[in-house]
């Protein structure tokens, strides 16, 4: 075998894993995050102010965000149920070392803390949970598309073939949620009235970036005889070329029907594409192709699984606007915030069940297909890790008022503390103060420019690829590169974030 044989066996005839596994690696990103923030303010607790230095900024935010990621998904990965209990007990020692130095200084009943961390007001303006879950995506992908060339790489985290519940899988579904939750649609003014195709126009102006990349990437993967999965997207298909179009459609159908019914339309379409699948011969065409000898004959039939998926896909983006609308209706204070995340938990066990439901009655998740499963344990997973982040971020949030003057990058700012904190030595955080600490994030650095941060790493891992024999590659050598490919994105993120400078291609 050729060694782009080799390459495309390895990622090939793959299962997915358990659920299980998938929600325990999903709490790793929002504990780093969580750990990341009590470092920061435990550090402003001992010195009385915050990290200056963009250096160890930088390296402090790559060492806690983006490091413990890459070891779990590697050599960690056979104690990954671990992790997430070690870093728990991380930061609650932290948490317990922060709040027996406060104790000290300020003798406050718990109690009472609590409940005026309840009454506290967060800054409206932004939901950082939104754009943690964006960034976190794009980092994680990042790291998947190249460490799935390695022996480290567990292969059930790898894409499926056909039927299963890969880590990568998730991601492909998670990049579209993530994108919908910052839709026009979403993010225009209740109250305002605009043309109905106005968000049709603007999406039609934009997605040709990704149409652009979709060309570039397939006329550079076939120049250069670059492996690649066929059976994923089909001959000539990829993501860009799926996500430019789901937007496209998506803008089309919220301009016919309201935006605030996007989840009956997102339920519709993907119940009809489900009975379609079950009911005639479209899902054996998916699989095994016009003859049922996995023919790729004409440009329908080599393109199957990336034409077809679009439905799947289209159901899932339009039932996250519904998610984006409901995070954005007016919520100002912690108790606020409390009651969403119970609602998230309701709606997480409701497609949860309905995950089963479907799973038993018609089959299981397959991403090839983006069949009715697959979109509902997307939606639920997401769900999952989003509440995570809006946990993370109210358990700083808890924490900052505890410590006078304490600020975290990406998460929220009280505005209006209640008086009774006044005479405890806790005041307002002004909002405007924000500006010179974000330039000191990772997070937003990477999302000011997410698009070219995800086009680097692409570009990156088919260097790597071309370069080493990533198959027959040690543990040690392996640790190396990958943290050398993120770093170096990274670093060039970070950079034009500090020089604000923002790259895009629309």
């Amino acid at each position: 075998m050729s060694q782009k044989q080799l390459k495309e066996a390895f990622i090939s005839n793959l299962n997915g894993t358990s659920l299980l596994e998938i929600s325990a690696g999903l709490s790793l990103p929002p504990l780093c995050l969580l750990c990341r923030g009590l470092l920061l303010i435990l550090y402003y607790l001992h010195h009385g102010k915050p990290v200056s230095s963009r250096k160890y900024s930088l390296l402090l935010d790559f060492l806690v965000l983006v490091s413990p990621l890459l070891f779990s998904c590697t050599v960690l990965s056979p104690i990954l149920f671990f992790i997430p209990v070690i870093l728990a007990a991380f930061c609650a020692g932290i948490f317990s070392r922060i709040y027996s130095r406060r104790k000290r200084e300020a003798r406050v009943p718990f109690g009472q803390i609590v409940e005026e961390f309840q009454r506290a007001r967060l800054e409206p303006e932004c939901i950082p949970a939104i754009t943690v879950f964006r960034v976190y995506v794009n980092v994680m992908t990042s790291i998947s598309i190249l460490a799935v060339d390695f022996p480290q790489y567990p292969r059930r985290y790898a894409k499926a073939e056909t039927y299963g519940t890969g880590v990568m899988d998730l991601g492909v579904g998670a990049f579209i949620f993530g994108n919908a939750l910052v839709c026009p649609e979403v993010r225009q003014q209740p109250h305002t009235t605009q043309p109905r195709f106005s968000s049709l126009a603007r999406q039609v102006l934009s997605v040709w970036s990704l149409i652009s990349l979709g060309v570039g990437r397939l006329l550079s993967v076939k120049s250069i005889e670059y492996h690649e999965h066929t059976s994923e997207y089909g001959v000539h298909w990829n993501f860009f070329f799926t996500l430019a179009l789901v937007r496209l459609a998506a803008s089309l159908l919220l301009a016919i029907f309201p935006k605030h019914k996007a989840w009956l339309v997102a339920v519709a379409l993907a119940v009809l594409y489900q009975l379609l699948l079950s009911t005639t011969s479209l899902k054996t065409f998916i699989l095994h192709g016009s003859d049922g000898r996995d023919s790729r004959l004409g440009f329908l039939d080599a393109n199957r699984e990336g034409l077809l998926s679009l439905f799947g896909y289209l159901a899932i983006y339009l039932g996250s606007v519904q998610v984006g609308l409901w995070l954005l209706q007016p919520r100002s204070s912690v108790r606020g915030w409390l009651e969403a995340l119970r609602g998230l938990a309701l709606a997480l066990m409701a497609l949860w069940v309905l995950l089963q439901l479907c799973q038993a009655c018609s089959e299981p998740v397959s991403r090839r297909m983006a069949n009715l499963p697959f979109c509902t344990w997307v939606l639920a997973h997401c769900l999952l890790l989003l509440g995570f982040f809006l946990l993370a971020d109210l358990a700083l949030v808890f924490t900052k008022l505890l410590v006078k003057g304490a600020r975290v990058p990406c998460c929220w700012e009280v505005v209006q503390p209640p008086d009774a904190r006044k005479k405890h030595g806790v005041e307002a955080v002004p909002i405007g103060r924000q500006g010179k600490l974000s330039q000191l994030c990772l997070i937003s650095a990477v999302n000011k420019n997410q698009l070219l941060f995800f086009l680097l790493a692409n570009v990156m891992t088919g260097a790597v690829n071309i370069l080493i024999d990533t198959i027959h590659s040690e543990a040690a050598f392996t640790l190396c590169i990958l943290h050398l490919y993120m770093f170096l994105n990274c670093l060039i993120m970070y950079i034009l974030h500090a020089r604000n400078i923002v790259l895009k291609f629309w």
